[in-house]
């Protein structure tokens, strides 16, 4: 009877594995920026485009064995010719120089060449390359030509290489120009069991990490990243923030509103979105109009909509979403807000918190504000503006997010938890 039981167990054993050996794995987001169209003094000068290659380094969030990179001619308007591209294992942050025994051509339906249309975003054909969580992997893309209008993402905090001719498959480049922006990249995905999951932090400089260090990655929703590991709950972490941007006007980007599609929903393996924005829509409507009674209360009644509008089109796609208090900004010298300003940011941190609509909440005021004046950044968060954190600051904004919060989505379809 003994040997019976142990041979059941063992061919149910045998049963389970191969059942879930059998299971299809999926793509999930590891890196991803917000696309826009780069304001003049942050476009790539039309030379660098011209028979040159353009490394960029970017910093995942989970590891894996295959992945694939998106490529973005969001705002293009004509079509965008990639004359070759690949991807390597980067030496270290801020350095062009590759692990060549990493280095991978990235090939289109086969072809080293593609024209993506405009408006458009391809992938690449999946490629083995084997990477732990939190690398840094160098995307190499050969031009011939500039594109008509460019699409890429001017917050960095990442340094890029620009060096002439095709370097794809270089692995040290002797010469380059340095550009701290990212051009024509959407996302890197990996290929992933079943079951992982990836959470989109998304709103304005806060979150794209003005305050951060360029090239060491800590940003608030890296530091969450390095949270989720050191916790072992690895999701893929995706930072969809653009500076100076806001919920309902367009700006230095498009309005959160108009871009929640492709730069949240639309992410591959997306369960959880973090939404933190606003202060950028109260500080300008202080700066630039007026703070007439009318018009603050017809502001506060549009972001509370618009926040309804966005949970209820993630709750349609599956997508749970976690709201971010507005932080502190009394000391702003570039919004130099008053009383009524900082009533109103107090107004619509407590409905985030109490309003019910989300499915967590991220209390990243309460994080940063100074208990004995709470209309300011305390000291040490306070990257020296008033208005955007310092490392430390970022530090405890990851902390801030509720890891609870992202365990599941009770609106995923079934097996998507």
């Amino acid at each position: 009877m003994k040997n019976y039981r142990s041979m059941l167990a063992a061919c149910l054993g045998l049963v389970l594995c191969a059942a879930a050996a059998a299971q299809p794995t999926r793509w999930v987001a590891s890196w991803g920026a917000a696309q826009q169209v780069p304001e003049p003094r942050n476009e790539l000068a039309a030379q660098y485009w011209l028979d040159a290659t353009l490394r960029q380094i970017v910093h995942t969030s989970l590891g894996g064995t295959r992945l694939r990179v998106r490529i973005s001619n969001a705002f293009g308007t004509e079509p965008l010719v990639l004359d070759g591209a690949g991807i390597a294992r980067a030496r270290v942050p801020g350095d062009p120089s590759i692990d060549a025994v990493s280095a991978r051509a990235l090939t289109f339906d086969g072809r080293a060449a593609v024209t993506i249309p405009a408006g458009a975003e391809y992938y690449s054909d999946p490629v083995a390359l084997a990477h732990p969580p939190g690398a840094d992997l160098a995307i190499s893309l050969y031009f011939k030509a500039p594109p008509a209008r460019q699409t890429g993402h001017p917050g960095s905090r990442a340094t890029s290489f620009v060096g002439s001719g095709n370097r794809v498959g270089q692995a040290t480049w002797d010469d380059s120009v340095k550009v701290e922006h990212w051009y024509a990249l959407a996302d890197v995905e990996v290929e992933a069991p079943p079951g992982t999951r990836a959470v989109v932090a998304v709103g304005d400089s806060i979150t794209d990490g003005n305050g951060a260090t360029t090239d060491a990655n800590n940003r608030w929703p890296d530091l969450l990243a390095q949270r989720l590991r050191a916790n072992g709950r690895p999701l893929g972490v995706v930072n969809a923030g653009i500076g100076g941007r806001r919920m309902l006007r367009d700006g230095l980007g498009p309005n959160l509103v108009s871009r929640f599609e492709r730069d949240v929903l639309g992410r591959a393996g997306v369960s959880h979105a973090i939404v933190m924005i606003g202060v950028n829509d109260l500080g300008n409507l202080h700066r630039n109009v007026s703070d007439e009674p009318a018009l603050r209360a017809r502001l506060l009644e549009d972001l509370r909509l618009a926040y309804r509008q966005l949970v209820e089109r993630a709750h349609d796609r599956g997508v749970c979403v976690l709201g971010g208090t507005i932080t502190p900004y009394g000391a702003s010298d570039y919004y130099k807000p008053g009383p009524v300003n900082e009533a109103d940011r107090r107004l619509l941190n407590d409905w985030i918190r109490t309003s019910a609509i989300f499915d967590g909440v991220a209390d990243f005021d309460a994080a940063l504000r100074d208990p004995a004046a709470p209309h300011l950044l305390r000291k040490e968060f306070d990257k020296g503006d008033g208005l955007h954190p310092s490392g430390a600051g970022m530090r405890a904004l990851a902390e801030a997010v509720p890891l609870e919060a992202l365990r599941g989505c009770r609106y995923a379809p079934q097996g998507r938890q």
